[in-house]
């Protein structure tokens, strides 16, 4: 079993940056590739962007070169820096792990997940 705790989600203005983390928590970490998704109101739930265990990524078209995710092999963390955030960022993040590449649990989604944090991207 995998445990994902979000942090450093928040309300920022529109160019602005944020930088969320996920700690990650259990046996075997360095089988899954950890990811960030975010759900906004009333719309599904979407990959961003995911690392796998040998840290090969995968971006979603939308995150054009803003966000970067990196992974702290042994801190078990992830950090997802996000730069020139657009009022379309505005979601609930939530950081996912699984057993598969960064590409496929990005557009597959993850089987275990953290509780979310919330990004505002407001004037």
């Amino acid at each position: 079993q995998v445990q994902l705790v979000e942090s450093g989600g928040g309300v920022v203005q529109p160019g602005g940056s944020l930088r969320l983390s996920c700690a990650a928590s259990g046996e075997n970490l360095d089988d899954y590739a950890i990811g960030w998704f975010r759900q906004a109101p009333g719309q599904e739930r979407e990959g961003v962007s995911c690392i796998s265990a040998s840290d090969g990524t995968y971006n979603a078209d939308f995150v054009k070169g803003r966000f970067t995710i990196s992974r702290d092999t042994a801190e078990n963390v992830v950090h997802l820096q996000m730069t020139s955030l657009e009022p379309e960022d505005t979601a609930v993040y939530y950081c996912g792990a699984d057993r598969f590449t960064a590409k496929a649990m990005c557009i597959m989604g993850a089987d275990h997940w953290g509780q979310g944090t919330q990004v505002t991207v407001s004037s």
